[in-house]
């Protein structure tokens, strides 16, 4: 993480910094401001709360002011999640195979194997996901934990990867889309792999 001149920080905004980033390191969750009096050897809480406010004014924590157990250390915030490849938002299209790149994120959430697509065409237009979008996908483990109505990334083999509604109705799978011109497309439950459900849209304007 680079930093310009002004957001350096003081000797007593380092020493805290670094503490903090090794008591995080040590026990996987961030410590309370009494611990942090205690390890600066201050009595009151006013100056740590300074302290952190100037470090997360300066990029170095992420934290909610007032929990200190919300804290996180910006570098060691996840910096991307992969990009697979494209998805068909119309017909379907060769699935993906390499990553080709990350998608900075860490402003946003994190969530765990989060993985993103970008969507060709226009099938899914009725719900905000429009050709070019970036679409932000959680991996299903389970079929059958996924909920009708959810909008899905399915993989049909031998055909390519699309993003419907999903539907499962009298042991059948239809993959639905967001635009009347788009036909479902019906499946044996054997014939389809839900990678992943929809969690966010990234559109860059």
């Amino acid at each position: 993480m680079s930093k310009s001149a002004e957001d350096k920080l003081t000797n007593a905004q380092n020493e805290l910094y670094e503490w903090i980033k090794d008591y995080m390191k040590n026990f996987q969750h961030s410590p309370s401001i009494r611990q942090m009096m205690q390890a600066m050897g201050l009595k009151s809480p006013a100056p740590i709360q300074s302290r952190l406010k100037h470090l997360q004014e300066k990029g170095y924590i992420s934290w909610q002011e007032g929990k200190a157990r919300t804290m996180q250390i910006v570098d060691e915030i996840i910096e991307g999640i992969p990009i697979l490849g494209s998805v068909a938002a119309g017909g379907l299209i060769e699935t993906y195979n390499d990553v080709q790149e990350n998608f900075d994120i860490s402003d946003v959430f994190q969530k765990k194997d989060v993985f993103a697509l970008t969507v060709n065409g226009d099938s899914m237009i009725d719900a905000c996901i429009a050709h070019g979008d970036m679409v932000l996908m959680e991996p299903v483990k389970e079929k059958d934990s996924v909920r009708n109505g959810t909008i899905v990334s399915a993989l049909v083999p031998g055909l390519g990867t699309t993003l419907k509604y999903f539907f499962k109705r009298e042991g059948k799978i239809f993959l639905e889309a967001a635009n009347p011109s788009y036909e479902p497309i019906q499946l044996n439950l054997d014939e389809v792999v839900i990678q992943g459900r929809l969690l966010a849209v990234w559109r860059k304007v």
